[in-house]
C-alpha cells in the first residue's frame, strides 16, 4: 500500500504488480537455486552466501563486479522492502515532528540496534526460527486481509469512514473481535511446531503431523485464519461505497 496508493486505478496497480513481481522473483529464485547447486559441483560445498561465494573467486574484476551489484541489490531491496513502510509509519505517529526522512533514519537506526546479523549468523535459526515464525503471523494476517475485502465487504470500502474514529469501522472499543479470534486461530495450530524448533518443549510432546504444520506456517495460517473469519463474519452486511465514489 505504500506505493500502491499513487496508482491512478485498481486497474494500473494490478498491472504493475502482475508485471513487476511474479517474474522477478521467480527468476531471482531460479539464480539462486541454480548458483547454489552448481557450488557443490564447483566446490564441493554448498555456499549460499553471495559475499561467501564472492570471496572464492580468483578474478579481482569479478569479485569487484560481485560486490557492487550485492551492494545494490542490497540498497534497493532494503528501501523498497524495508524502509519507506516503517518510515511512513513513524511520520504517521507524529507528523508535524517527523517526515519521512526523519522515519527513515529512525528506522535505520533501530534496523541496527536489533543486530540483524545475528540473525543470519546460522542459517537454520534464520530460515526455521525466524523467517517461519514471521510468516505464521503474516499468513493469518494476509488470509484475514483478503476475506474480509474481497468477500465479505466484496471490494467495497467507505474510504472516508476509515479515517473516521467513530464510524463504521470502529468495530467495538476500535477493535474487530472477529478477525482478532481468526488470527489466534490461524497462530494456534503452528505454535506446537514453533515451541519444538525453540526447544521449549520436546519433540515427541506432539504428534508428528501437527508440530509438521509450522513448516508450512504461512498457508496453515492464511487459510485457517481466512477461512475462519468468514464464518465469523458470515451476517455482516455489505459496506455502502462512499459518495465520492473511492474505493480501496
Amino acid at each position: 500500500p505504500d506505493f500502491t496508493r499513487y496508482a491512478k486505478s485498481q486497474r494500473v496497480q494490478i498491472r504493475g504488480q502482475a508485471i513487476g513481481l511474479p517474474p522477478s522473483m521467480t527468476l531471482f529464485a531460479f539464480i539462486g537455486v541454480v548458483v547454489t547447486s552448481a557450488t557443490m559441483i564447483i566446490y564441493g560445498e554448498t555456499i549460499w552466501d553471495p559475499l561467501v561465494l564472492a570471496g572464492r573467486f580468483d578474478s579481482k574484476m569479478l569479485i569487484s563486479i560481485a560486490m557492487i551489484a550485492v551492494a545494490i541489490s542490497t540498497l534497493a531491496t532494503n528501501i523498497a522492502a524495508n524502509i519507506v513502510s516503517p518510515a511512513n509509519d513513524f511520520s504517521n505517529l507524529a507528523p508535524r515532528k517527523i517526515n519521512f526522512r526523519i522515519g527513515g533514519y529512525i528506522t535505520g537506526i533501530l534496523g541496527i540496534l536489533i543486530c540483524p546479523w545475528k540473525l543470519i549468523a546460522d542459517p537454520n535459526g534464520y530460515i526455521f526460527t525466524w523467517l517461519i515464525a514471521y510468516s505464521s503471523l503474516l499468513g493469518p494476517v494476509g488470509g484475514i486481509m483478503i476475506a474480509d475485502y474481497y468477500f465479505v465487504r466484496r471490494q467495497s470500502l467507505d474510504v472516508d469512514q476509515l479515517y473516521n474514529s467513530d464510524g463504521i469501522y470502529k468495530f467495538k472499543n476500535g477493535f474487530n473481535r472477529n478477525a482478532i479470534i481468526a488470527l489466534l486461530l490461524g497462530i494456534l495450530p503452528n505454535l506446537p511446531g514453533f515451541l519444538v524448533q525453540v526447544k521449549l518443549i520436546a519433540a515427541d510432546a506432539f504428534p508428528a503431523w501437527i508440530t509438521g504444520l509450522y513448516h508450512y506456517a504461512w498457508f496453515v495460517g492464511f487459510f485457517i485464519s481466512g477461512i475462519c473469519f468468514l464464518l465469523l463474519s458470515r451476517n455482516a452486511k455489505r459496506e455502502i461505497v462512499s459518495i465520492s465514489g473511492q474505493t480501496a
